[in-house]
């Protein structure tokens, strides 16, 4: 039986993190024979996150990844408070796991440096999903061990 795993991307995006995420999770899956089914869902802007995973995750997917990014105004800032509280929100009612993975345009110094953000933050939080679901121990070895999901990682203290 195929796990069922949710991905909500945005059109306010400027690059196709759902793309990432899905040839990440497809390429790892058969990699590991993990089978799983993906049902992605587009929405407009980050607000319209929550309501869009819900439904998948009612639909019967055990775990989700929400893609999106942000925009640079302090306007932009509260919708991603907003949409992160929603996001949080839905994980509580539906008790499973989604990965929030917001890239805020400016984080960046220029485009390309965002593109690079935008795909190493889909691309590791898609197999950290992965990991979640087929393989925790994965997560559990790296504790503490500095890791990032979109620029380089930082030291551990060694605690």
């Amino acid at each position: 039986m195929k796990t069922k795993i949710a991905i909500v991307d945005t059109m306010f995006a400027r690059g196709d993190m759902g793309k990432v995420a899905i040839e990440t999770m497809e390429k790892n899956a058969k990699e590991n024979n993990w089978e799983i089914e993906i049902m992605k869902k587009t929405v407009p802007g980050i607000k319209d996150i929550p309501v869009a995973l819900l439904n998948l995750l009612e639909q019967g997917c055990q775990a989700g990844i929400a893609l999106g990014m942000p925009g640079a105004a302090k306007v932009d800032k509260t919708c991603a408070h907003e949409a992160s509280l929603g996001i949080q929100e839905v994980q509580l009612m539906t008790r499973k796991t989604v990965l929030e993975v917001f890239v805020h345009e400016d984080e960046a110094k220029d485009d390309k440096d965002l593109a690079e953000i935008m795909h190493n933050r889909a691309s590791k939080h898609a197999l950290n999903l992965l990991w979640v679901i087929f393989k925790p121990e994965e997560l559990e070895k790296r504790a503490g061990s500095g890791e990032r999901q979109g620029r380089e990682n930082t030291k551990s203290v060694g605690l």
